[in-house]
C-alpha cells in the first residue's frame, strides 16, 4: 500500500519544482561575468568585413554592447529605445550581430535604423558563448577599464533606464 504513494510523492515534488521555476523572472538570471573583465575577441565589422572590432579598442570609454539579430522579434521591440539612446548620446552603443546572415543584418538596420557606432559580426556565435549570452537581445555595460558592470537579459525597457542612466553617469565620472 505504501509503495503506491511513492509515484504520487515524486509527481507532487516535480509539480512543486515546476511551479517554483515558472514563477522566477528570467531577466534576473545572475551573470558570472558582471564585475569581471569583458572577454576579448576580434571580429569583422558587419558593414565592412575588411575592418575588425575588439573590446580592446574601447579601453578608456564607457560603452554598451548590444547582442542582436535580424531574426529576433524581441530585438525589434527594444530597437526604438536603442535609437533614442544613440540620438541622445547617452552611451556609445556597439552591436554584436549574433548568428545572422550578414546581408540580413545590414538590411534590418537599413530598414529599422542603425543605433550602433558599429556592429561586429558573430556568424558562428562563439563570442556570444564567451560572453554568456542566453539568447538575444542581451546588453552589457562595460566601464573604462573593460570590466562588465551590468547585464540586461532580454530587451532593454524604459524601466531599465532608471538603473542604467545613473550607472553610466557614475562610470563616466570615475
Amino acid at each position: 500500500m505504501k509503495r503506491a504513494f511513492i509515484p504520487l510523492g515524486i509527481f507532487v515534488t516535480l509539480v512543486v519544482f515546476l511551479w517554483i521555476g515558472l514563477s522566477l523572472n528570467p531577466r534576473e538570471v545572475p551573470s558570472p561575468l558582471v564585475g569581471k573583465p569583458a572577454p576579448t575577441f576580434r571580429l569583422p565589422q558587419l558593414h565592412d568585413a575588411s575592418k575588425t572590432f575588439s573590446p580592446e579598442d574601447m579601453r578608456g570609454k564607457v560603452w554598451l554592447l548590444n547582442v542582436w539579430a535580424s531574426w529576433c522579434a524581441t530585438c525589434l521591440q527594444e530597437h526604438p529605445l536603442l535609437r533614442e539612446m544613440s540620438r541622445r548620446n547617452i552611451v556609445p552603443i556597439y552591436g554584436l550581430n549574433y548568428k545572422d546572415k550578414r546581408e540580413d543584418g545590414i538590411a534590418w538596420l537599413n530598414m529599422h535604423g542603425d543605433p550602433y557606432v558599429l556592429a561586429a559580426y558573430d556568424i558562428e556565435g562563439k563570442v556570444g558563448i564567451d560572453w554568456g549570452v542566453y539568447g538575444v537581445p542581451e546588453s552589457f555595460l562595460i566601464d573604462k577599464a573593460g570590466i562588465i558592470r551590468h547585464k540586461v537579459i532580454g530587451a532593454i525597457k524604459p524601466e531599465d533606464m532608471a538603473l542604467l542612466l545613473p550607472l553610466i553617469k557614475e562610470l563616466n565620472d570615475e
